[in-house]
This record gives C-alpha cells, sequence and structure tokens, in this order.
C-alpha cells in the first residue's frame, strides 16, 4: 500500500502498485565508430571457421547490439543481396548505427586484417602445402570448422520456433531440404521460396 503523506507535505501520495506507469523496455546500445573499428578488426581475426558464427555471437551474445531476430533478419536480406554475406553484413550494420562512416569502418576492419594474413599464409603454404603433416592439419581445422557453422545455424534456427505459428520452421525445412538434400538448383528453390515467404508474411502482416 501506497504511504499517505505527511503533515504539511506538499508532495503528492505514492501511485498504488497496480496503478505504476511500466517501466519502459531498455534500449539496444548503439555502437560508436571506435567500437565497430574494434569489433569488425576482432571479429575478422578471430574469424576461425567463418566470421558468421564470430558476428553472430559478437553482435548477440556478447555486444548486444542486436537481437536473434534482428540478426536473422539482417542476415537473410545480406544473403539474397550480391556480394559475400558477412560483407554486406559489415556494411548494413555499420550504416544502421553510424550511417556511410560506419559502414566504411565496419567494411575495412572486417577486410584488412585477414588481407595481410592471408597473403603471408598463402606465400607459406606455396612453400609448403605438400606436406603431409600439413594436409593432415588443414583436415582437422575443416572438421572443426564445419562443427562451428553447424553449431551457428542452430542457434539462427532458434527463433523460427518461439513462434507458434508452423510455417516459418517448415520453410527453413523446405529449403533445406530442396538444396541439402535433393540438389535442387539453388536459383530455382529461391525463385520459389522467396516470393512465398514474402507473401505468407505480407498475410500476416
Amino acid at each position: 500500500m501506497s504511504s499517505p503523506p505527511l503533515p504539511g507535505s506538499t508532495e503528492p501520495p505514492d501511485p498504488h502498485p497496480l496503478l505504476a506507469p511500466a517501466a519502459a523496455p531498455p534500449q539496444q546500445p548503439r555502437p560508436g565508430l571506435s567500437e565497430l573499428f574494434i569489433a569488425f578488426a576482432t571479429i575478422s581475426l578471430s574469424g576461425f571457421g567463418g566470421v558468421l558464427a564470430w558476428s553472430r555471437r559478437m553482435m548477440v551474445e556478447e555486444r548486444c547490439w542486436l537481437t536473434p531476430e534482428q540478426f536473422n533478419e539482417t542476415y537473410a536480406l545480406c544473403a539474397f543481396l550480391p556480394g559475400g554475406n558477412i560483407l554486406n553484413f559489415s556494411v548494413i550494420f555499420g550504416s544502421r548505427f553510424r550511417g556511410p562512416l560506419g559502414s566504411l569502418a565496419a567494411f575495412a576492419c572486417l577486410m584488412g586484417p585477414p588481407t595481410i594474413l592471408v597473403t603471408i599464409i598463402g606465400g607459406i603454404y606455396a612453400h609448403y602445402g605438400d606436406l603431409p603433416v600439413l594436409r593432415h592439419m588443414l583436415t582437422g581445422v575443416a572438421s572443426a570448422a564445419a562443427g562451428l557453422m553447424m553449431a551457428t545455424v542452430a542457434k539462427m534456427a532458434r527463433p523460427l520456433f518461439r513462434d507458434r505459428a508452423v510455417i516459418r520452421p517448415l520453410i527453413g525445412m523446405a529449403t533445406f531440404i530442396s538444396i541439402g538434400v535433393l540438389h535442387w538448383p539453388l536459383p530455382l528453390v529461391l525463385a520459389v521460396i522467396v516470393p512465398v515467404s514474402i507473401g505468407i508474411a505480407w498475410v500476416r502482416i
């Protein structure tokens, strides 16, 4: 219960708990240019097995700059645009928070460090790539990278099953079966799946 006002006090009584206004939901933090610079440089340098897994971990789990649903939606858009998915993601993400400068910072930090490292490693591999020990090492690295990608895909699929509507998981499974199991042509599958997905989302809105 709210306490009555003291005699002679001009302060209004405390509102009833049931009538008190609800607390506003916490806002997502907005990264600055320096934070974008450091984040994408870290992603590019630790991008073992591809940077998709590391970018989701950084944006969703560690920095909380995006929700799982927002990450999936942004990455889905990047997947249908020309160019590399993660490169498109860096441009869109940087532009969303800091405009053209944010896009430039994210893109430059994502591409700069790997370009230098790959150039060095490529020179080493050209001289020692035929060694059996190195081939066995690369096989082990490829297996670990595949497992990392599978774990990331599982995390990205979770938001699809939070909605009571079963159509979203069905679309995902239909796409997986068509491309991964039946080996149907990718352009043909996308030409069917994309309009169907947009139409269903439009009807639900």
